[in-house]
């Protein structure tokens, strides 16, 4: 089976892709404030890993909201960092991509913090998964890490230091800003991993 990956080049997709070393990865440009950053972070990993890389360009900043866009937040926003339909959007976006590539199933890198968001949850992905697995081609979805924190997603994936320090999590800009929630995030499991415990194993790529 022929697997693609969302490749965001945060923290999360870039522990998957680590762990799961799909074929091939996709990384969207859809009008976000931090692309060119999350771009250069994805483009890294991928050519660290040999993965098939692609980049997807859909400007869709004026259908967004919050810090991601540089736009007021949404009413309906539970977060400054709220997206109207993101995740389904991104993921539709990765999967029209893949579909041409031969890619039989998608891996999105939500995580147990993601949960916040209903668009972060099991029931949402298997729901995303049946409604494309549905349309030709039969497409899935999958969320390897979602019952994983982003900790505990890292030292399970034995990313190294190095690879992991190309990560861009920053929310509003392409050099991290230090005060959004995705700064927040990449701060604490900073902290975390190295507050006197285990942190991520050094190890070579598999060949």
């Amino acid at each position: 089976m022929r697997t693609a990956l969302l490749l965001s080049g945060g923290m999360d997709s870039i522990a998957i892709a680590w762990w799961k070393r799909p074929e091939v990865a996709i990384t969207i440009d859809y009008g976000q404030l931090p692309a060119r950053a999350e771009i250069a972070a994805a483009t890294a990993v991928a050519r660290r890993l040999d993965i098939e890389h692609h980049v997807v360009k859909v400007d869709c900043r004026s259908l967004g909201s919050g810090d991601m866009a540089g736009l007021s937040e949404n009413e309906h926003a539970p977060a400054s960092d709220w997206w109207p339909y993101r995740n389904q959007m991104l993921a539709t976006f990765a999967a029209m991509k893949a579909i041409s590539l031969g890619v039989q199933q998608l891996l999105i890198g939500s995580v147990l913090s993601d949960g916040f968001h209903r668009d972060g949850t099991p029931e949402f992905v298997g729901a995303l998964s049946a409604l494309l697995a549905l349309q030709e081609g039969g497409m899935t979805v999958s969320a390897p890490a979602i019952e994983l924190s982003t900790l505990e997603l890292i030292r399970l994936s034995r990313v190294p230091d190095t690879e992991l320090a190309w990560a861009h999590s920053c929310h509003k800009s392409d050099v991290p800003c230090g005060n959004c929630r995705g700064c927040n995030k990449y701060f604490k499991v900073l902290e975390d991993l190295n507050d006197g415990m285990a942190g991520p194993q050094e190890s070579s790529p598999e060949a």
